[in-house]
C-alpha cells in the first residue's frame, strides 16, 4: 500500500497510485501536509481589531462574509511610488521557523507549500485596474516588479527545498466566469516566461508545481502546461465545461478539485452533486492518476452546507474504490 505522499506524487506524475489522493477535513482524510512561512509575505491581515495593512502597506477590508476580504487602498498607485515600497525581507530567517522540520512533521504525508502570487500581489500593490493599464503603458516596469516576487519565490524555494517540501502552489485567479481578465497575448508575452521560471526552479529542486486559478482559464491552460505546470488547483470547472477540460487536457496535467463551488455544491442537490462527481472522476482521473479531490476551505463564505460537503466526500471515495478498487 502506498503512503500519502507516495500517492499524491504517484498521482502528479502518472505513475499509477492505488488510490484516488484525498484533500478532506477530518475524519475523511488528507494526503497534504501544508508547511508555511511565519509571517508569509502575501499573508493577509485579520481585518480585526486594526489589523487592515498587510506588510506592503495595502490596506484591506473584510466585510465579514468571506475569509478573504479586498484591497481598499494600494500602496503603488504611482510608479514614482516604487522606491519607497515596503518590500518584505523575504530573507529573514525568522519567516522560516517551521519550514526546516516540515519532513519531520509531515511524516509520511505530501509537504506542499504557499510561494508568493505573480499576479495577485500585483494588483494588490498597483489597483486592478492600473495593472490592466500598465500591460499597455507601463509593461517595463510591470515585469520589474513581477521579477521581484519571482526572485522572492526563488529563495522560498531553497528554503522549502532544505525542510524536505514537495511541492510548491502559488495562487492567481486569472479568470472572470467566461474569459481570462487580459488578452491572452499579454499574458503570454509578460507573465508566461516569469512562471516558468519559478517552475523549472521548483523542478530543479524537485518539488512539484501547483496553481490556483479560478475563473475561465481555458485559454492559457496549454501554455501553463507547456511550461511545467503540474497541477492546477480550480475551484470552479463547469463553467468552462468538465467534459472539455477533460477531452483538452486530461493525462497532461493534475486536476486537484471540488465539486464546482458556485455551480453545484450550492443547490443542495445530492443527485446532481452525486453525477457531477462521477463526471470529475470520469474526466479527470485514471488508473495513471490526473485527479485529487479536495475540499473548499471557506464553505460558509460560498453559502456550502457541510452536510453537502461531507455527502461529496463520500462520493468522490465510492467512485475511488471503483476506479481503483481501494
Amino acid at each position: 500500500m502506498q503512503t500519502p505522499r507516495e500517492v499524491i506524487r504517484n498521482t502528479v506524475t502518472f505513475n499509477h497510485p492505488d488510490r484516488l489522493g484525498r484533500a478532506y477535513t477530518e475524519p475523511y482524510g488528507n494526503d497534504f501536509y501544508w508547511t508555511w512561512l511565519s509571517p508569509s509575505p502575501d499573508a493577509r491581515p485579520s481585518c480585526k481589531n486594526g489589523d487592515n495593512v498587510d506588510e506592503w502597506g495595502a490596506v484591506w477590508d473584510n466585510i465579514g462574509v468571506c475569509q478573504l476580504g479586498e484591497v481598499k487602498e494600494s500602496p503603488l498607485k504611482s510608479w514614482d511610488d516604487l522606491p519607497g515600497l515596503r518590500i518584505p525581507d523575504v530573507r529573514d530567517p525568522k519567516r522560516y521557523e517551521y519550514v526546516p522540520t516540515t519532513r519531520e512533521r509531515a511524516g509520511d504525508k505530501f509537504a506542499l507549500g504557499p510561494g508568493i502570487s505573480l499576479y495577485e500581489r500585483v494588483h494588490y500593490l498597483r489597483g486592478l485596474e492600473n495593472t490592466w493599464a500598465d500591460i499597455h503603458t507601463d509593461s517595463e516596469k510591470l515585469g520589474a516588479l513581477i521579477d521581484i516576487l519571482v526572485d522572492m519565490n526563488f529563495h522560498v524555494l531553497g528554503e522549502y527545498a532544505k525542510g524536505g517540501v514537495d511541492g510548491l502552489i502559488l495562487s492567481d485567479d486569472w479568470g472572470l466566469q467566461d474569459r481570462l481578465m487580459i488578452s491572452p497575448a499579454s499574458w503570454r508575452e509578460i507573465w508566461k516566461p516569469r512562471y516558468a521560471k519559478v517552475f523549472a526552479r521548483a523542478h530543479e529542486l524537485g518539488m512539484a508545481t501547483f496553481l490556483h486559478s479560478c475563473g475561465h482559464i481555458t485559454e492559457i491552460l496549454e501554455d501553463l502546461i507547456e511550461i511545467g505546470l503540474d497541477v492546477i488547483q480550480m475551484d470552479q470547472q463547469n463553467n468552462m465545461g468538465v467534459e472539455l477540460l477533460g477531452k483538452r487536457f486530461g493525462g497532461r496535467i493534475t486536476f486537484y478539485c471540488p465539486a464546482d463551488i458556485q455551480a453545484v455544491i450550492p443547490t443542495r442537490d445530492r443527485a446532481y452533486i452525486r453525477s457531477y462527481c462521477r463526471r470529475l472522476v470520469e474526466n479527470f482521473a485514471s488508473l495513471r492518476g490526473g485527479f485529487i479531490p479536495k475540499f473548499y476551505s471557506d464553505p460558509m463564505g460560498v453559502g456550502h452546507d457541510m452536510d453537502d460537503v461531507r455527502f461529496m466526500f463520500d462520493e468522490f471515495i465510492k467512485l475511488g474504490r471503483e476506479l481503483y478498487g481501494a
